[in-house]
């Protein structure tokens, strides 16, 4: 037993002696290599800067359906909630007072125009009487300002007689404009009054419709700043709504113009967008958010999200590939400003420049000034160990 403890000991010296030879033999040792990262190259490009600011529908027309005459309501001539056109009657009103009216007038008019008759006749018959001295001259002036007294109340018959039939139209009432009309607020037997306060009932016109948005006054006149400065360029008009219930709006809209006053509760000013409504989705009074592309940035860079990091302190920064002078690269630190996103993306307005080498894959293994292998993103990354020193064969020491 001995002698085979001796012997186990022996050889163990004798390996251990083998690897302080081998390691002493001017071989290198292992180095682990550079991490492979992958790559963006980013070019300027504009970018689009989209709001999404709420608002209200608010109806294309609206009118109030008023009587112009006193009476009794007989009939109401529509079905609540239907749509009606302009013309359309909608409630009959007693109209026996106003026939009587129109009558009378006619009756007026008729004795107005006999009168006339006589009066222009004497006239005529003075005329040469009086250029013979048959008359006085005085009885020939009385009977020219009779017989034209006379014209006088024929026109004011005429305008009265015009007055009564327009009354008599007005006990139809029919609906100013065309559109939807809401119920109604008066019932049959109702007495109707052209000066009552409440109206019989709405009609509204829904299609198209306008969407009233609220933007705060202080970004609306940054953004007009910027403009002025050539720092944004106009954006797009075209509007898309994304309505109450989650669900996008199909067809786009466009904004028409923007308020001139600001709300002094709020703060807001208000921009009016119009948009098709041709299946009355839309109806007056439902919250709605607009995004439209406000404004443009000529010179953005964009970056995917998982490439722009934060500090403590909230600040953005990106690693870049910058070339070491010696045949390798590095990874360098860059500040970025990137206040908001596009899509997918990070907008970067400040710390890159074009050409720039962003890594966005591989990052858990890239610290500053670090050596990487920098591919382009789009090629197949290795998966597994760092590979070994080249010609080592596995479970063998390099």
């Amino acid at each position: 037993m001995k002698k085979f403890r001796a012997a186990i000991l022996g050889a163990g010296l004798c390996l251990a002696a083998t690897a302080i030879a081998g390691c002493s033999s001017g071989d290198k040792p292992f180095e682990r290599p550079a991490p492979q990262v992958g790559f963006v190259t980013v070019a300027p490009s504009a970018v689009p800067i989209a709001v999404s600011l709420g608002g209200r529908t608010v109806a294309f027309e609206t009118s109030e359906v008023r009587p112009q005459v006193n009476g009794i309501i007989q009939k109401r001539l529509f079905t609540e909630g239907s749509f009606v056109r302009a013309g359309q009657p909608l409630y009959q009103i007693d109209a026996s007072l106003y026939r009587a009216a129109v009558r009378q007038a006619e009756a007026n008019l008729a004795a107005a125009k006999a009168s006339a008759e006589a009066a222009t006749a004497r006239a005529n018959r003075y005329k040469p009487l009086a250029a013979q001295e048959a008359v006085s001259q005085q009885d020939y002036v009385d009977a020219e300002a009779q017989a034209r007294q006379a014209q006088a109340s024929v026109a004011q018959a005429s305008a009265a007689l015009e007055t009564a039939r327009i009354n008599l139209r007005f006990t139809t009432v029919s609906a100013p404009i065309s559109g939807r009309i809401g119920r109604s607020l008066v019932t049959t037997g109702a007495l109707a009054s052209a000066a009552q306060a409440q109206p019989l009932a709405v009609i509204q016109r829904v299609d198209p419709i306008y969407v009233d948005i609220q933007q705060s006054a202080a970004e609306l006149t940054s953004l007009r700043q910027a403009l002025a400065k050539g720092e944004l360029s106009a954006g797009s008009t075209s509007v898309r709504l994304k309505l109450d219930d989650g669900t996008t709006y199909p067809l786009p809209g466009t904004v028409e113009f923007s308020d001139i006053t600001v709300d002094e509760s709020t703060g807001t000013v208000t921009l009016r967008a119009r948009f098709p409504n041709p299946q009355g989705l839309l109806l007056p009074g439902s919250f709605v958010t607009a995004i439209f592309d406000q404004a443009v940035q000529p010179s953005a860079f964009l970056v995917s999200q998982g490439a722009v990091q934060r500090d403590f302190d909230g600040s953005a920064f990106v690693y870049v590939v910058e070339s070491d002078g010696k045949g390798g690269n590095k990874a360098k630190r860059r500040k970025v400003v990137a206040d908001r996103t596009s899509g997918t993306d990070w907008v970067v307005t400040s710390g890159l420049k074009q050409g720039d080498k962003v890594i966005t894959q591989g990052l858990g293994n890239v610290r500053q000034d670090a050596d990487v292998r920098p591919v382009p993103a789009s090629a197949p990354q290795r998966v597994g160990p760092p590979p070994g020193k080249p010609g080592a064969q596995p479970g063998k020491p390099g």
